[in-house]
């Protein structure tokens, strides 16, 4: 790479910061200087459809003037107090999560983000019931900080397996295009899924489980959607046994998956839910921990061993509360519904044409295309867990879509 036609921005960015989950050498980033709508700019004045948004977190797209107006404005007045105070910001954004939360989700502990949310979630659960274990499933992604990584099954943590928080235990996912267990149809995998899941809670000591964690929707995993009423069922069998249920909506919540929340597609109310991203559409920092009535009555008497420095910002809470406040001026929720049928009826004319396609999974606007070899074999065109040799058709292929002008997000 010639680094005499690097900008200065991306020079210093190389020379004196790292890049997530990345080898730092020959790197070669966007310059991104300007956001506008669904477009990013770069310092070249080259124009990016910014066809994830980001992290799949800029829900409402880019230079929102009311949510950059309210940042603003509360900078003005307020910018830190230590999260023992009140803050108007703070009872308005946690008011309105009450009333757009499943079920009777009411309390909510604010974190600056969605791994912060799952590793308090954890602690959470581990406080109320007593108990230590957590199940998850192997395909799955809940945040990069110890507990989350742990409880995850992202094989990027396998870089610090040896340290792994202990207790985690993991199942295979119900997942139909690939399903561990053999099964000819989508109701007899999900059917021997939550056989395998009791059976080892069975072998584990039920007794011994805090919680199940599992995303709304999968999202950086593959995108898996449940089969119809698997939740429902795995709700049912947590239920007998007195696990609690934490639903991790970092990623499909706030409108991504068509609903406001992924879960609300399997009429289930989860015990505990997490969130991030869409809460603030990435503009500032944000993250919480909601839960029932009846997991925070357990604190009415006995001190909440939860606390982080920036817990409940106030600055950032005021960007949650505009950023909801867009949510419903735009109908965005709606929206991505409908516009999950027209994503829907292209990718399934794309399926036709491109035999590299193996799978096409989506719920709203969160999903992906599952890319292979052979469709018959499914032979995956980039191996799970793979070494960075193995990943060249996968970075070729990035490289075409952003000299073509597009930004998007690929596992």
């Amino acid at each position: 790479m010639n680094t005499a036609v690097l900008s200065e921005s991306v020079q210093n960015s190389l020379d004196y910061t790292l890049f997530s989950w990345s080898k730092q050498k020959g790197l070669n980033p966007i310059d991104a200087v300007r956001g506008e709508g669904v477009y990013l700019y770069d310092s070249n004045g080259k124009k990016y459809i910014d066809f994830s948004s980001q992290l799949i977190n800029v829900n409402i797209g880019h230079g929102n003037r009311k949510v950059i107006e309210a940042i603003t404005s509360q900078l003005q007045q307020l910018q830190f107090v230590y999260p023992g105070m009140s803050t108007d910001p703070r009872g308005q954004l946690g008011k309105r999560l009450a009333e757009i939360a499943p079920g009777n989700l009411s309390k909510t502990f604010f974190t600056l983000g969605g791994a912060e949310a799952n590793e308090n979630a954890i602690k959470l659960a581990r406080t109320v019931t007593g108990r230590s274990k957590i199940m998850s499933f192997y395909r799955s992604y809940h945040g990069a900080t110890y507990a989350a990584m742990s409880a995850g099954g992202d094989p990027r943590k396998f870089a610090m397996d040896n340290a792994a928080v202990p207790n985690m235990i993991h199942v295979h996912n119900p997942y139909y295009y690939r399903c561990p267990y053999g099964s000819s149809s989508e109701k007899e995998c999900a059917e021997r899924t939550l056989h395998q899941i009791e059976e080892t809670l069975k072998y584990e000591n039920p007794e011994s489980f805090a919680a199940f964690i599992l995303e709304g929707q999968s999202g950086s995993s593959g995108c898996i959607l449940y089969p119809q009423g698997f939740v429902k069922a795995l709700h049912t069998l947590l239920q007998k046994y007195g696990i609690l249920l934490i639903d991790d909506e970092v990623m499909s919540g706030f409108g991504r998956t068509g609903k406001m929340f992924a879960i609300e597609h399997h009429d289930v109310v989860p015990d505990i839910m997490t969130i991030a991203k869409g809460l603030t559409s990435g503009y500032l920092p944000l993250g919480g921990v909601m839960m029932t009535p009846q997991i925070a009555e357990h604190f009415n008497d006995q001190m909440l061993p939860l606390g982080l420095t920036y817990s409940a910002h106030p600055v950032a809470c005021a960007a949650g509360v505009a950023n909801l406040e867009v949510f419903d001026e735009l109908n965005l929720v709606s929206n991505a519904a409908e516009k999950g049928n027209i994503v829907d009826a292209f990718a399934a004319r794309m399926f036709e044409k491109h035999q590299s396609i193996g799978d096409w999974r989506n719920q709203g606007l969160l999903g992906c295309f599952e890319l292979v070899k052979n469709r018959d074999s499914k032979e995956p065109i980039t191996p799970w867990n793979a070494h960075p040799s193995q990943m060249e058709p996968t970075q070729r292929m990035l490289a075409k879509v952003r000299e073509l002008g597009m930004f998007t997000f690929v596992r």
